[in-house]
């Protein structure tokens, strides 16, 4: 059987941290920022870890 592709959007996307968490960025906080809140827009410049109900889905996206 041939070796599990990764997929290159979650490639991008995804980073692991040194623990073995998954973190993601934020979305909207590319355009239209002028409506948006200051304190909105610092929240949304940090990163997050991603859900524990999504990991499984996004560690299958990252095989190699």
């Amino acid at each position: 059987m041939p070796k599990l592709k990764t997929k290159a959007a979650a490639k991008k996307r995804f980073t692991l941290t040194g623990t073995g968490k998954l973190k993601r960025r934020h979305a909207y906080h590319s355009h239209i920022l002028t409506k948006k809140t200051t304190k909105r827009k610092r929240n949304l410049a940090y990163f997050e870890i991603v859900d524990k109900a999504d990991i499984s889905v996004v560690k299958g996206m990252l095989k190699k």
